[in-house]
Protein backbone atom coordinates (compact mmCIF):
# COMPACT_ATOMS: atom_id res chain seq x y z
CA UNK A 1 0.00 0.00 0.00
CA UNK A 2 3.15 2.22 0.90
CA UNK A 3 4.76 1.46 -2.01
CA UNK A 4 1.55 2.21 -4.18
CA UNK A 5 1.47 5.76 -2.55
CA UNK A 6 5.01 6.49 -3.39
CA UNK A 7 5.02 5.23 -6.53
CA UNK A 8 1.35 7.46 -6.65
CA UNK A 9 3.19 10.39 -5.90
CA UNK A 10 6.76 10.37 -7.50
CA UNK A 11 4.24 9.90 -10.65
CA UNK A 12 2.58 13.07 -10.26
CA UNK A 13 5.88 14.50 -9.29
CA UNK A 14 7.24 13.77 -12.56
CA UNK A 15 4.29 14.66 -14.15
CA UNK A 16 3.98 18.54 -13.20
CA UNK A 17 8.04 18.90 -13.18
CA UNK A 18 7.78 17.98 -17.00
CA UNK A 19 4.76 20.29 -17.44
CA UNK A 20 6.49 22.99 -15.64
CA UNK A 21 9.33 22.86 -17.68
CA UNK A 22 7.44 22.71 -20.69
CA UNK A 23 5.67 25.92 -19.62
CA UNK A 24 9.20 27.78 -18.85
CA UNK A 25 10.34 26.68 -21.86
CA UNK A 26 7.70 27.96 -23.78
CA UNK A 27 7.56 30.88 -22.20
CA UNK A 28 11.03 31.84 -23.16
CA UNK A 29 10.66 30.82 -26.57
CA UNK A 30 7.79 33.10 -26.73
CA UNK A 31 9.09 36.11 -25.03
CA UNK A 32 12.49 36.03 -27.45
CA UNK A 33 12.23 38.60 -30.06
CA UNK A 34 12.34 35.99 -32.86
CA UNK A 35 10.38 35.79 -36.22
CA UNK A 36 6.49 33.70 -35.77
CA UNK A 37 7.78 30.76 -38.11
CA UNK A 38 10.92 30.51 -35.64
CA UNK A 39 8.67 30.25 -32.54
CA UNK A 40 6.19 27.71 -34.16
CA UNK A 41 8.71 26.06 -35.34
CA UNK A 42 9.99 25.22 -31.64
CA UNK A 43 7.11 24.60 -29.92
CA UNK A 44 6.17 22.01 -32.48
CA UNK A 45 9.78 20.28 -31.31
CA UNK A 46 9.58 20.67 -27.54
CA UNK A 47 5.59 19.20 -27.74
CA UNK A 48 6.07 17.02 -30.58
CA UNK A 49 9.66 15.20 -28.92
CA UNK A 50 8.98 15.52 -24.80
CA UNK A 51 12.51 15.82 -23.07
CA UNK A 52 14.35 16.01 -25.91
CA UNK A 53 13.11 18.97 -27.38
CA UNK A 54 13.82 20.86 -24.58
CA UNK A 55 17.34 19.63 -24.88
CA UNK A 56 17.59 20.29 -28.25
CA UNK A 57 16.22 23.65 -27.70
CA UNK A 58 18.65 24.71 -25.32
CA UNK A 59 21.28 23.50 -26.99
CA UNK A 60 20.41 24.54 -30.55
CA UNK A 61 17.47 27.11 -29.83
CA UNK A 62 19.23 30.70 -28.39
CA UNK A 63 21.84 32.42 -29.91
CA UNK A 64 24.49 32.29 -26.75
CA UNK A 65 28.48 33.13 -27.30
CA UNK A 66 29.15 30.96 -23.95
CA UNK A 67 29.91 33.50 -20.63
CA UNK A 68 34.19 33.15 -21.40
CA UNK A 69 32.99 34.80 -24.94
CA UNK A 70 30.36 36.91 -24.14
CA UNK A 71 32.67 38.64 -21.55
CA UNK A 72 35.44 39.17 -24.42
CA UNK A 73 33.10 40.59 -26.63
CA UNK A 74 32.38 43.09 -24.09
CA UNK A 75 36.03 43.78 -23.39
CA UNK A 76 36.93 44.48 -26.84
CA UNK A 77 34.32 47.15 -27.68
CA UNK A 78 36.38 49.76 -26.33
CA UNK A 79 39.52 48.80 -28.58
CA UNK A 80 37.16 48.33 -31.73
CA UNK A 81 35.31 51.57 -31.30
CA UNK A 82 38.81 53.68 -30.62
CA UNK A 83 40.10 51.82 -34.06
CA UNK A 84 36.69 52.65 -36.12
CA UNK A 85 37.42 56.45 -34.67
CA UNK A 86 41.23 56.64 -35.84
CA UNK A 87 39.72 55.37 -39.11
CA UNK A 88 37.48 57.74 -39.87
CA UNK A 89 40.44 60.08 -39.43
CA UNK A 90 41.59 59.59 -42.93
CA UNK A 91 38.82 60.89 -44.48
CA UNK A 92 40.55 60.15 -48.05
CA UNK A 93 39.57 56.73 -47.89
CA UNK A 94 35.69 57.27 -47.64
CA UNK A 95 33.03 58.63 -49.73
CA UNK A 96 29.27 59.26 -49.19
CA UNK A 97 29.04 59.79 -53.31
CA UNK A 98 27.75 56.35 -54.39
CA UNK A 99 24.88 55.62 -56.83
CA UNK A 100 21.05 55.56 -56.60
CA UNK A 101 20.71 52.37 -56.26
CA UNK A 102 23.60 51.66 -53.76
CA UNK A 103 22.52 54.74 -51.42
CA UNK A 104 20.15 53.01 -49.21
CA UNK A 105 22.67 50.49 -48.42
CA UNK A 106 25.82 52.50 -47.17
CA UNK A 107 23.50 54.94 -45.37
CA UNK A 108 22.39 51.90 -43.34
CA UNK A 109 26.53 51.18 -42.70
CA UNK A 110 27.01 54.03 -41.95
CA UNK A 111 24.18 54.54 -39.15
CA UNK A 112 24.97 50.90 -38.09
CA UNK A 113 28.87 50.73 -38.55
CA UNK A 114 29.80 54.65 -38.37
CA UNK A 115 31.81 54.51 -41.70
CA UNK A 116 31.17 55.44 -44.87
CA UNK A 117 31.62 53.62 -48.37
CA UNK A 118 35.78 52.56 -48.64
CA UNK A 119 37.27 53.56 -51.85
CA UNK A 120 40.59 53.30 -53.28
CA UNK A 121 40.29 49.04 -53.24
CA UNK A 122 41.27 47.30 -56.50
CA UNK A 123 38.59 44.28 -56.49
CA UNK A 124 38.85 41.01 -58.89
CA UNK A 125 36.44 38.39 -59.53
CA UNK A 126 37.76 34.44 -59.32
CA UNK A 127 34.98 32.25 -60.44
CA UNK A 128 37.62 29.33 -61.29
CA UNK A 129 39.00 27.59 -59.00
CA UNK A 130 42.36 26.61 -60.02
CA UNK A 131 42.75 30.40 -60.51
CA UNK A 132 41.64 31.01 -57.04
CA UNK A 133 44.00 28.72 -55.53
CA UNK A 134 46.83 30.25 -58.11
CA UNK A 135 46.34 33.30 -56.89
CA UNK A 136 45.58 33.07 -53.28
CA UNK A 137 49.38 30.53 -53.31
CA UNK A 138 51.29 33.34 -55.47
CA UNK A 139 50.35 35.72 -52.68
CA UNK A 140 51.32 33.35 -49.98
CA UNK A 141 54.85 33.03 -51.61
CA UNK A 142 54.97 37.03 -51.71
CA UNK A 143 54.12 37.47 -48.46
CA UNK A 144 57.07 39.14 -46.18
CA UNK A 145 55.21 39.97 -42.89
CA UNK A 146 51.84 37.68 -41.54
CA UNK A 147 48.75 35.83 -43.35
CA UNK A 148 46.00 35.58 -41.36
CA UNK A 149 43.19 32.78 -42.49
CA UNK A 150 39.60 31.79 -41.31
CA UNK A 151 37.58 29.41 -43.04
CA UNK A 152 34.76 26.77 -42.42
CA UNK A 153 36.53 23.97 -43.96
CA UNK A 154 39.73 23.13 -45.22
CA UNK A 155 39.67 19.76 -46.82
CA UNK A 156 43.19 17.87 -47.86
CA UNK A 157 43.62 16.75 -51.10
CA UNK A 158 44.93 18.48 -55.02
CA UNK A 159 45.12 21.94 -54.78
CA UNK A 160 44.57 22.25 -50.77
CA UNK A 161 47.27 20.31 -50.07
CA UNK A 162 49.37 23.23 -52.32
CA UNK A 163 47.88 26.19 -49.98
CA UNK A 164 49.12 23.77 -46.92
CA UNK A 165 52.91 23.92 -48.53
CA UNK A 166 52.91 27.28 -49.21
CA UNK A 167 52.12 28.19 -45.98
CA UNK A 168 55.09 25.87 -44.22
CA UNK A 169 57.20 27.62 -46.68
CA UNK A 170 55.85 30.81 -45.82
CA UNK A 171 56.53 30.00 -41.51
CA UNK A 172 60.40 29.01 -42.64
CA UNK A 173 61.08 32.34 -44.42
CA UNK A 174 59.78 33.99 -40.99
CA UNK A 175 55.87 35.18 -42.06
CA UNK A 176 53.67 34.58 -39.37
CA UNK A 177 51.25 32.44 -40.18
CA UNK A 178 47.47 31.95 -38.22
CA UNK A 179 44.85 29.67 -39.17
CA UNK A 180 40.94 29.53 -37.45
CA UNK A 181 39.31 26.93 -38.57
CA UNK A 182 36.11 25.67 -37.46
CA UNK A 183 35.33 22.78 -35.10
CA UNK A 184 32.70 21.42 -36.68
CA UNK A 185 33.05 21.76 -40.50
CA UNK A 186 36.85 20.81 -40.55
CA UNK A 187 36.51 18.04 -38.02
CA UNK A 188 38.41 15.44 -40.19
CA UNK A 189 41.28 17.84 -40.86
CA UNK A 190 41.72 18.66 -37.31
CA UNK A 191 42.87 15.17 -36.57
CA UNK A 192 44.92 14.76 -39.67
CA UNK A 193 48.54 14.51 -40.23
CA UNK A 194 48.56 17.22 -42.46
CA UNK A 195 47.15 19.21 -39.36
CA UNK A 196 49.99 18.39 -37.27
CA UNK A 197 52.65 19.36 -40.39
CA UNK A 198 51.43 22.38 -40.47
CA UNK A 199 51.71 22.92 -36.47
CA UNK A 200 54.57 21.25 -36.06
CA UNK A 201 56.25 24.09 -38.96
CA UNK A 202 55.26 27.08 -36.86
CA UNK A 203 51.87 27.46 -38.07
CA UNK A 204 49.54 28.99 -35.18
CA UNK A 205 46.31 27.07 -36.10
CA UNK A 206 42.88 27.65 -33.63
CA UNK A 207 39.86 25.18 -33.93
CA UNK A 208 36.97 27.78 -33.58
CA UNK A 209 33.57 27.13 -31.46
CA UNK A 210 34.81 23.63 -30.09
CA UNK A 211 32.34 20.84 -30.42
CA UNK A 212 31.52 18.17 -27.76
CA UNK A 213 28.94 17.06 -25.76
CA UNK A 214 29.84 18.77 -22.72
CA UNK A 215 29.49 22.39 -24.21
CA UNK A 216 25.63 22.91 -25.04
CA UNK A 217 24.90 23.64 -21.70
CA UNK A 218 27.17 27.05 -21.80
CA UNK A 219 27.16 27.83 -26.15
CA UNK A 220 24.55 26.95 -29.11
CA UNK A 221 26.40 23.71 -30.51
CA UNK A 222 25.53 24.61 -33.89
CA UNK A 223 26.84 28.21 -33.70
CA UNK A 224 29.49 28.19 -36.83
CA UNK A 225 32.53 30.10 -37.24
CA UNK A 226 30.97 30.27 -41.48
CA UNK A 227 33.43 33.02 -42.44
CA UNK A 228 35.94 32.16 -45.31
CA UNK A 229 38.96 35.17 -45.50
CA UNK A 230 42.84 35.49 -46.17
CA UNK A 231 44.49 38.17 -45.56
CA UNK A 232 48.20 38.74 -46.89
CA UNK A 233 50.62 41.31 -45.58
CA UNK A 234 47.37 43.67 -44.14
CA UNK A 235 46.85 44.54 -47.83
CA UNK A 236 45.57 41.55 -49.72
CA UNK A 237 42.18 39.87 -49.03
CA UNK A 238 40.26 37.36 -50.02
CA UNK A 239 36.49 36.40 -49.15
CA UNK A 240 33.61 34.64 -50.96
CA UNK A 241 31.81 31.22 -51.19
CA UNK A 242 34.97 28.97 -51.10
CA UNK A 243 36.65 26.64 -48.29
CA UNK A 244 39.77 26.13 -48.79
CA UNK A 245 38.60 22.92 -50.69
CA UNK A 246 39.31 20.99 -54.04
CA UNK A 247 35.88 20.55 -55.34
CA UNK A 248 37.70 17.20 -57.18
CA UNK A 249 38.54 15.58 -54.22
CA UNK A 250 35.55 16.97 -51.50
CA UNK A 251 32.37 14.90 -50.87
CA UNK A 252 32.18 12.89 -53.89
CA UNK A 253 30.47 10.28 -52.45
CA UNK A 254 27.47 13.07 -52.08
CA UNK A 255 26.86 12.40 -55.57
CA UNK A 256 26.04 16.21 -56.19
CA UNK A 257 29.22 16.91 -58.57
CA UNK A 258 31.84 19.54 -57.82
CA UNK A 259 31.12 22.82 -56.07
CA UNK A 260 30.67 25.56 -58.03
CA UNK A 261 32.45 28.89 -55.81
CA UNK A 262 33.61 31.97 -56.53
CA UNK A 263 36.14 34.06 -54.41
CA UNK A 264 37.18 38.16 -54.59
CA UNK A 265 40.38 39.14 -54.50
CA UNK A 266 41.11 42.90 -52.76
CA UNK A 267 43.69 45.27 -52.23
CA UNK A 268 43.63 48.21 -50.63
CA UNK A 269 42.09 50.05 -47.38
CA UNK A 270 38.93 47.25 -47.40
CA UNK A 271 41.73 44.91 -46.40
CA UNK A 272 42.52 46.34 -42.94
CA UNK A 273 38.58 46.63 -42.08
CA UNK A 274 39.08 43.09 -42.36
CA UNK A 275 42.08 42.94 -40.63
CA UNK A 276 39.95 43.96 -37.85
CA UNK A 277 37.31 41.97 -38.03
CA UNK A 278 39.64 39.12 -37.83
CA UNK A 279 41.53 40.17 -35.06
CA UNK A 280 38.22 40.76 -33.32
CA UNK A 281 37.25 37.16 -34.39
CA UNK A 282 40.71 35.82 -33.12
CA UNK A 283 40.47 37.52 -29.87
CA UNK A 284 36.88 36.14 -29.10
CA UNK A 285 38.11 32.79 -29.77
CA UNK A 286 41.37 32.51 -28.23
CA UNK A 287 41.15 35.60 -25.77
CA UNK A 288 45.02 36.41 -26.91
CA UNK A 289 45.03 39.93 -27.95
CA UNK A 290 45.92 40.32 -31.94
CA UNK A 291 47.16 43.64 -32.78
CA UNK A 292 45.16 45.76 -34.85
CA UNK A 293 46.59 46.34 -38.45
CA UNK A 294 48.25 49.83 -38.96
CA UNK A 295 46.09 52.33 -40.61
CA UNK A 296 48.70 54.14 -41.79
CA UNK A 297 49.93 51.31 -44.14
CA UNK A 298 48.48 51.87 -47.32
CA UNK A 299 50.69 51.16 -50.21
CA UNK A 300 49.23 53.55 -52.56
CA UNK A 301 46.83 56.46 -52.33
CA UNK A 302 42.76 55.81 -52.69
CA UNK A 303 42.13 56.62 -56.32
CA UNK A 304 38.59 57.81 -57.27
CA UNK A 305 38.17 55.58 -60.31
CA UNK A 306 38.99 52.30 -58.06
CA UNK A 307 35.80 49.96 -56.32
CA UNK A 308 33.64 51.84 -53.60
CA UNK A 309 32.48 48.63 -51.18
CA UNK A 310 31.54 48.51 -47.69
CA UNK A 311 32.05 45.16 -45.27
CA UNK A 312 29.29 43.59 -43.37
CA UNK A 313 30.31 40.99 -40.56
CA UNK A 314 28.02 39.37 -39.02
CA UNK A 315 26.93 37.12 -35.83
CA UNK A 316 27.42 37.17 -32.06
CA UNK A 317 28.55 40.13 -30.55
CA UNK A 318 27.92 42.15 -34.12
CA UNK A 319 25.07 44.57 -34.90
CA UNK A 320 22.00 42.31 -34.44
CA UNK A 321 20.13 41.63 -37.65
CA UNK A 322 22.81 43.61 -39.91
CA UNK A 323 23.01 41.48 -43.15
CA UNK A 324 19.22 40.46 -43.07
CA UNK A 325 18.67 44.40 -42.68
CA UNK A 326 21.18 44.61 -45.50
CA UNK A 327 19.60 41.75 -47.68
CA UNK A 328 16.25 43.41 -47.40
CA UNK A 329 17.17 46.59 -48.77
CA UNK A 330 18.64 45.31 -51.38
CA UNK A 331 16.27 43.68 -52.45
CA UNK A 332 13.80 47.33 -52.07
CA UNK A 333 16.38 48.84 -53.38
CA UNK A 334 15.90 47.51 -56.86
CA UNK A 335 14.35 48.45 -59.55
CA UNK A 336 14.88 46.66 -62.38
CA UNK A 337 16.70 43.56 -62.04
CA UNK A 338 17.73 41.48 -59.08
CA UNK A 339 19.59 38.31 -59.29
CA UNK A 340 20.54 35.77 -56.57
CA UNK A 341 22.81 32.44 -56.18
CA UNK A 342 22.45 30.46 -53.25
CA UNK A 343 22.91 26.81 -52.63
CA UNK A 344 20.05 27.18 -49.88
CA UNK A 345 16.67 28.65 -50.06
CA UNK A 346 15.07 28.88 -46.76
CA UNK A 347 14.41 33.00 -46.77
CA UNK A 348 12.68 34.25 -43.74
CA UNK A 349 9.30 35.73 -43.97
CA UNK A 350 10.64 39.04 -44.53
CA UNK A 351 12.95 38.46 -47.05
CA UNK A 352 10.44 35.79 -48.68
CA UNK A 353 8.10 39.14 -48.87
CA UNK A 354 10.41 41.31 -50.12
CA UNK A 355 11.55 39.09 -52.92
CA UNK A 356 7.88 38.43 -53.76
CA UNK A 357 6.55 41.99 -53.43
CA UNK A 358 9.49 42.81 -55.72
CA UNK A 359 8.31 40.50 -58.34
CA UNK A 360 5.15 41.86 -58.01
CA UNK A 361 6.21 45.48 -58.62
CA UNK A 362 7.69 45.13 -62.15
CA UNK A 363 11.41 43.71 -61.19
CA UNK A 364 12.55 41.26 -62.80
CA UNK A 365 13.49 38.50 -60.11
CA UNK A 366 15.55 35.60 -60.98
CA UNK A 367 16.75 33.05 -58.31
CA UNK A 368 19.73 30.39 -59.33
CA UNK A 369 19.86 27.46 -57.03
CA UNK A 370 21.44 23.77 -57.33
CA UNK A 371 19.50 20.79 -58.28
CA UNK A 372 21.92 18.36 -56.37
CA UNK A 373 22.26 19.80 -53.03
CA UNK A 374 24.17 17.78 -50.19
CA UNK A 375 21.71 18.63 -47.43
CA UNK A 376 18.34 16.47 -47.99
CA UNK A 377 16.51 18.33 -45.51
CA UNK A 378 17.50 21.79 -47.09
CA UNK A 379 16.54 20.27 -50.49
CA UNK A 380 12.81 20.00 -49.72
CA UNK A 381 12.07 22.60 -47.22
CA UNK A 382 13.57 24.92 -50.19
CA UNK A 383 11.17 23.41 -52.27
CA UNK A 384 7.78 24.32 -49.89
CA UNK A 385 8.98 27.94 -51.00
CA UNK A 386 8.77 27.54 -55.10
CA UNK A 387 5.27 27.75 -54.94
CA UNK A 388 4.57 31.23 -54.00
CA UNK A 389 7.88 32.32 -55.23
CA UNK A 390 6.85 31.14 -58.73
CA UNK A 391 2.85 32.69 -58.31
CA UNK A 392 4.38 36.10 -57.31
CA UNK A 393 6.46 36.24 -61.17
CA UNK A 394 9.80 34.91 -59.32
CA UNK A 395 11.76 33.25 -62.22
CA UNK A 396 13.37 30.47 -60.46
CA UNK A 397 16.40 28.26 -61.68
CA UNK A 398 17.74 24.79 -60.77
CA UNK A 399 21.79 24.61 -61.97
CA UNK A 400 22.46 21.34 -63.49
CA UNK A 401 25.67 20.18 -63.53
CA UNK A 402 27.18 20.48 -60.14
CA UNK A 403 26.29 21.96 -56.78
CA UNK A 404 26.42 25.56 -57.07
CA UNK A 405 27.70 27.08 -53.90
CA UNK A 406 28.48 30.91 -55.14
CA UNK A 407 25.86 33.31 -52.85
CA UNK A 408 25.59 36.23 -54.66
CA UNK A 409 23.16 39.17 -55.29
CA UNK A 410 23.43 41.33 -58.08
CA UNK A 411 20.95 44.36 -57.53
CA UNK A 412 20.16 46.48 -61.27
CA UNK A 413 23.98 45.83 -62.99
CA UNK A 414 25.50 48.06 -60.27
CA UNK A 415 25.52 47.11 -56.66
CA UNK A 416 26.63 43.41 -55.55
CA UNK A 417 26.87 41.51 -52.72
CA UNK A 418 29.41 38.46 -52.29
CA UNK A 419 30.13 36.81 -49.91
CA UNK A 420 29.98 33.65 -46.83
CA UNK A 421 25.96 34.29 -46.72
CA UNK A 422 22.95 32.05 -47.67
CA UNK A 423 19.53 32.44 -48.12
CA UNK A 424 18.93 30.36 -44.68
CA UNK A 425 17.58 31.51 -41.12
CA UNK A 426 21.25 29.52 -40.09
CA UNK A 427 23.24 32.44 -42.43
CA UNK A 428 20.94 35.42 -41.51
CA UNK A 429 20.53 35.30 -38.10
CA UNK A 430 22.94 32.93 -36.17
CA UNK A 431 26.65 32.17 -38.04
CA UNK A 432 29.70 34.46 -38.39
CA UNK A 433 29.67 35.34 -41.74
CA UNK A 434 31.00 38.51 -43.68
CA UNK A 435 29.65 39.66 -46.80
CA UNK A 436 30.85 42.21 -49.30
CA UNK A 437 28.89 45.27 -50.46
CA UNK A 438 30.12 46.26 -53.83
CA UNK A 439 28.88 49.88 -55.71
CA UNK A 440 30.55 49.40 -58.98
CA UNK A 441 29.86 48.77 -62.71
CA UNK A 442 32.25 47.11 -63.83
CA UNK A 443 32.27 44.74 -61.17
CA UNK A 444 28.42 43.75 -61.57
CA UNK A 445 29.25 43.57 -65.33
CA UNK A 446 31.76 40.96 -64.62
CA UNK A 447 29.78 39.28 -61.44
CA UNK A 448 26.44 39.36 -64.34
CA UNK A 449 28.29 38.09 -66.49
CA UNK A 450 29.43 34.71 -64.76
CA UNK A 451 25.83 34.60 -63.60
CA UNK A 452 24.73 34.22 -67.08
CA UNK A 453 27.70 31.31 -67.69
CA UNK A 454 25.22 30.08 -64.44
CA UNK A 455 22.15 30.17 -65.94
CA UNK A 456 22.91 28.78 -69.39
CA UNK A 457 23.49 25.68 -67.18
CA UNK A 458 20.60 26.09 -65.56
CA UNK A 459 16.95 24.76 -65.97
CA UNK A 460 14.01 27.26 -65.42
CA UNK A 461 11.11 26.04 -63.46
CA UNK A 462 7.79 25.92 -64.86
CA UNK A 463 4.96 27.18 -62.97
CA UNK A 464 2.70 24.80 -64.81
CA UNK A 465 4.70 21.55 -64.29
CA UNK A 466 5.40 22.28 -60.88
CA UNK A 467 1.87 22.37 -60.06
CA UNK A 468 1.32 18.97 -61.85
CA UNK A 469 3.92 17.41 -59.14
CA UNK A 470 2.73 14.30 -56.87
CA UNK A 471 1.10 14.77 -54.16
CA UNK A 472 3.92 12.80 -52.18
CA UNK A 473 6.48 15.33 -52.55
CA UNK A 474 4.22 18.64 -51.65
CA UNK A 475 3.25 16.31 -48.37
CA UNK A 476 7.31 16.23 -47.50
CA UNK A 477 7.82 19.86 -48.68
CA UNK A 478 5.00 20.37 -46.15
CA UNK A 479 6.41 18.64 -43.26
CA UNK A 480 10.27 20.21 -43.75
CA UNK A 481 8.26 23.88 -44.04
CA UNK A 482 7.09 23.39 -40.45
CA UNK A 483 10.93 23.37 -39.42
CA UNK A 484 12.21 25.35 -41.94
CA UNK A 485 13.27 28.27 -39.47
CA UNK A 486 15.38 25.67 -37.37
CA UNK A 487 17.89 25.06 -40.94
Amino acid sequence: MQFTSFHALMSTLIFLVYWLLIVATTLRIVFKRRPTTYVIAWMLVIYILPIIGIILYFALGETHLGQQRAKRAQKMRPTITKFIKQLCAFPDIFTAKVSQVSKPIFQLCKHQTGLDGIKGNHIELLSDTDTIFNRLIEDINNANSNIEMVFYIWNEGGKADDVEQALIQATQRGVTCRLMIDSAGSRHFIRSKACQRMRDAGIIIIEALQVNLLRFMFRRLDLRQHRKVAIIDNYISYTGSMNIVDPRFFKQNKHVGEWVDIMIRMNGPVTTLMGAIYASDWELETGKHLALPQITDFAEPPEEKKHIMQLIPSGPGYTENMIHQVLLTAIYSAQEKIIFTTPYLVPSDDILHAICTAAQRGVEVIIITPKKNDSLMVKWASRAFFSELLSSGVKLYQFNDNLLHTKSVLVDNQLSLVGTVNLDMRSLWLNFEITTVIDDAQFAKSLSQLLKQYLSQSEKINIQKWKKRPIWQRVIERLFYFFAPLL
